[in-house]
């Protein structure tokens, strides 16, 4: 009997241990599956995790360029927004939004099982909470792995954020096509309006694009858009969101959105204070770190420079000369007031390139400098007489003479200052 005792106790031990190493190896597999490397959710509140643009301004609040990285985005609060706009993107994304903890049993877990069994994919119903970690935290790869760091996030992220600020932080990131990112990016984008100034129908056709934005863009299909922004809008009817006569309405009105387009004002200096903030601050910051950048140009006069240079280019045509530059300060400051790089910044490669702070040879500009230093310390008068004739100079390291020649390709002789500055 005692030996039978002692068998079962020894088989109790064996097994324990083979349990035991069972939940340890478990335990290990798990943590280098899914939480090695798992994101922190807190990440999240210094908005670090999602990007936005840079905003450069001119001297009086007139905006220039915005600076980004891939990703266009521009921060709103939720409580500035009409209602109507985040329950359209709730209606068609998350009705459960206000009801689960992160994920939804139903249209998620169960759904996502489903569909791994029957057709070996990972599509599921994701939470706004989950689209928030995914593309916050995440990849948009379709592995077991990610969805299960998904859930994990999503469920934690609730725990650590209120419904308003969940909310708000997926209406500022969610992709709506292109480069634009986040509500407020996709309204100036598709309507050339604030977020906050959206009617219904516009509202309704944003929430319509992150499922697919090149399938429901605008710009493909609109019959399709339009199909999919008045499903977006009988579900908010569904929903109690609105009622049914606002709901016949917005569905008769026509989808008008404005022109493909990408606005970047007075280009040379743009990237000129772009490059400065750049070694000032880093490029990670002045990309992603949603700047506000007031700079001395005046836009007027920025305008009105171009302009100029550009008729005066074309006056001299006959010359062969095709380019020029200009440069507008304000000598008691030395802030720039309009810096025009090239008579045209898209016309050829050399275009881009920026004249004005180019290391040049400052040739006959020069001269006036020279002689009102001069002038100013009574070496010379506007009737003295220099000699414009054959002349070379000569330096040490130099494989031969630099003899400069006037731009008539003639000498003139004796010439007074007054003339030879003249001329």
């Amino acid at each position: 009997m005692r030996q039978f005792l002692s068998s079962i106790k020894n088989k109790v031990i064996v097994l324990t241990i083979l349990v035991f190493i069972l939940v340890a190896l478990f335990v290990a597999g798990a943590y280098f599956f899914i939480f090695r490397d798992l994101p922190s959710a807190s990440s999240l509140r210094n908005l670090k995790a999602i990007p936005f643009s840079t905003h450069m301004y001119d001297r009086n609040g007139k905006l220039l360029y915005e600076i980004y990285r891939d990703q266009n985005r521009t921060p709103v609060k939720v409580k500035d927004l009409k209602p109507y706009i985040y329950q359209a993107a709730i209606a068609i994304e998350d009705k459960d939004f206000y009801r689960h903890q992160g994920v939804s049993l139903t249209s998620g877990i169960l759904r996502s099982l489903k569909e791994l069994i029957l057709r070996q994919t990972l599509q599921g119903g994701s939470t706004i909470t989950q689209q928030l970690v995914k593309n916050a935290l995440l990849t948009s790869e379709r592995t077991l792995q990610r969805k299960i760091k998904e859930m994990i996030l999503a469920i934690t992220v609730e725990k650590q954020f209120s419904k308003q600020e969940i909310l708000e932080m997926y209406m500022n990131q969610v992709p709506y096509g292109g480069s634009a990112y986040g509500i407020e990016e996709a309204s100036k984008a598709f309507f050339g309006k604030q977020a906050k100034d959206l009617s219904l129908p516009e509202a309704a056709l944003l929430a319509a694009l992150p499922q697919a934005p090149s399938r429901y863009s605008p710009y493909i299909n609109l019959e399709l858009t339009k199909k999919r922004r008045n499903e977006v809008i009988q579900k908010m009817k569904e929903q109690k969101y609105i009622t049914e006569q606002q709901k016949k309405i917005a569905i008769a009105s026509p989808v008008v959105v404005i022109p493909l387009r990408t606005t970047i004002h007075a280009p040379h200096f743009v990237f000129y204070v772009k490059s400065l903030l750049e070694k000032e601050y880093g490029v990670d910051l002045v990309e992603q770190g949603g700047l506000k950048v007031t700079t001395t140009l005046d836009l007027d006069i920025q305008e009105k420079t171009e302009q100029i240079l550009k008729d005066e280019i074309e006056k001299i045509q006959y010359l062969d000369v095709g380019n020029g530059a200009l440069l507008v300060t304000r000598p008691p400051t030395g802030e720039i007031l309009a810096m025009v790089g090239s008579v045209d910044y898209y016309a050829t490669a050399s275009g881009t390139f920026n004249v004005t702070t180019a290391l040049r040879q400052p040739g006959s500009s020069i001269k006036p400098l020279n002689y009102a230093m001069g002038i100013d310390r009574r070496l010379v008068t506007a009737a003295t007489v220099f000699l414009d004739i054959p002349t070379c100079f000569t330096a040490e390291g130099q494989p031969g003479s630099y003899c400069p020649v006037n731009y008539d390709g003639q000498f003139h002789g004796p010439s007074q200052l007054r003339f030879a500055l003249g001329n």
